[in-house]
């Protein structure tokens, strides 16, 4: 099905193209003619960033790889040599910022799949090992270590969980729309005993990542994981919910304790800037709002669909810098309920909708969001998400948003599974490689929601090869006739 509502950024032949698209879009972004290079141009300037212990350590360029959640360690939760390969492929690439390099689970009833990685007896040596990989293919590539800051992400996907492959819910309160898309009954609701038990758990982890080598780790808050959903708990009873110290007493009591048990590692967050209300696909297939009327659990939204509210994401912040945090990955939404927020894609997941506007207007609002707390947070480093959609005009974005002071650091998720050395190809001046660059395509979403190990099958030769591809065709062709041949 075509859809004029939407041009392919693809099909926008040149800067003047996109500056034409977003006027009529009526959207807001500056795109810079050029994208420099050489050691002075905007995205190849270092970046000095403080950690722990009054140390700083330089970032020694303006990119940043995004952690991504795999589907490909093994049963116990260890890594395996595709989980290697991706994260040697993450060195080589050239960004000198690995923000949490994976999401890893702090106990296993916290896993998303049943082969995401997690911690357990053996971590300290596999992350190590991994974080090693990384590091030496980073050497071969680019010749110095001393610049990369490499960190790992600390996860409990609550809602989300599927540790043996079905659902196994663990939640912050019942929600009226998405307990219906998940087991949820009142014994998934989380105590908060249990979660005092939880927050140990973080502690544990970080230890283990600061013996594993990691220059930092961050307690992933966003998606809708288990701790993004602590911070819009309203109704919830007790001292984990209600007010905003309540909401925010988890996250922040958590990082606190970090601090205090591993002095001398760094503290990072992942932090969904905004949710959106809970979309659904309507009967065209274009996503739309399940809810109607007011909506009170979008923590950073201001209770209609789309509408932002950034004073509590703007208070929280001063709660994360008060106990020790120096960096900000920004994102929003949650992919499972409403992916166009911080996964803009011109081709949905098998299992989500056709894009409710065209996903340049998702792309401008995580930047403007980004931008605003940044002017309201100045010392605080942040790393910004919602480039790869840009794709040909990545680059000259990116370049511009930098070089305005609106984010640090430019994150990269799906393109540097498809292009990891997008960053070294930018930085040298050279022409980008067309045939690599990430177009959305998302079976990087839909091969693990079929159950199938996680990577860019149509662009990255490896996994074109692998049997799973067949598998994802035929999940993909199924899905299509489930929502009645409606396609890009």
């Amino acid at each position: 099905m075509s859809d004029d509502r939407i041009v392919q950024v693809r099909r926008l032949a040149d800067v003047d193209a996109v500056r034409t698209r977003l006027a009529e879009l009526g959207v807001g972004l500056a795109v810079d003619d050029e994208v420099d290079h050489g050691p002075d141009a905007p995205l190849a300037r270092p970046l000095e960033v403080g950690l722990a212990d009054g140390r700083t350590r330089t970032i020694g360029n303006r990119f940043a790889v995004l952690p991504m959640e795999g589907w490909d360690g093994t049963a116990d939760g260890r890594p395996t040599d595709l989980v290697a390969r991706r994260w040697e492929r993450f060195g080589a690439g050239g960004a000198k910022l690995v923000w949490g390099g994976e999401a890893i689970a702090v106990r296993p009833d916290g896993r998303a799949n049943p082969n995401q990685l997690r911690i357990g007896p053996s971590s300290v040596d596999d992350l190590g090992t991994l974080r090693a990989r990384l590091v030496d293919a980073h050497a071969a590539a680019h010749g110095r270590t001393d610049d990369l800051v490499v960190g790992l992400q600390l996860t409990h996907s609550g809602r989300w969980s599927r540790p043996d492959g079905d659902p196994r819910p663990r939640v912050a309160y019942r929600h009226p729309v998405l307990d219906d898309r998940g087991p949820v009954d009142d014994a998934s609701v989380l105590s908060d005993d249990e979660l005092d038990e939880l927050s140990g758990r973080y502690v544990e982890a970080a230890v283990v990542a600061a013996e594993a080598g990691f220059d930092f780790v961050d307690v992933k808050a966003c998606h809708g994981y288990l701790v993004h959903e602590l911070l819009s708990a309203v109704d919830r009873p007790g001292r984990y919910g209600g007010d905003f110290d309540g909401r925010a007493r988890f996250l922040v009591d958590t990082l606190a304790a970090v601090r205090s048990a591993v002095p001398g590692l760094g503290l990072g967050v992942r932090l969904s800037l905004f949710d959106l209300v809970p979309h659904e696909a309507g009967p065209d297939g274009v996503g739309r709002p399940a809810v109607d009327g007011p909506y009170r659990y979008a923590f950073g939204g201001d209770g209609t669909p789309d509408g932002l509210d950034a004073s509590e994401p703007s208070l929280l912040l001063d709660r994360l810098t008060d106990v020790g945090v120096s960096m900000l990955c920004t994102t929003a939404g949650s992919p499972y309920h409403c992916p166009h927020a911080q996964r803009p894609a011109y081709f949905p997941p098998s299992d989500g909708y056709l894009p409710p506007t065209d996903p340049l207007v998702d792309v401008v609002r995580l930047l403007d969001a980004t931008a605003d707390l940044k002017a309201r947070r100045p010392g605080l480093a942040f790393v910004g998400t919602g480039y790869s959609y840009l794709q040909d005009w990545l680059g000259h974005v990116a370049q511009a948003e930098v070089r305005h002071g609106r984010v640090d650091v430019v994150g990269l998720g799906r393109m540097v599974l498809s292009y990891p050395d997008l960053p070294t190809d930018l930085l040298a001046g050279r022409a980008l490689e067309r045939r690599r660059l990430c177009r959305t395509f998302s079976d990087c979403t839909t091969a693990p929601r079929n159950g199938l190990v996680s990577g860019c099958y149509p662009l990255d030769e490896h996994y074109r090869a692998l049997p799973e591809r067949v598998e994802l065709a035929r999940a993909k062709r199924g899905a299509e006739a489930a929502r009645g041949g409606r396609r890009r």
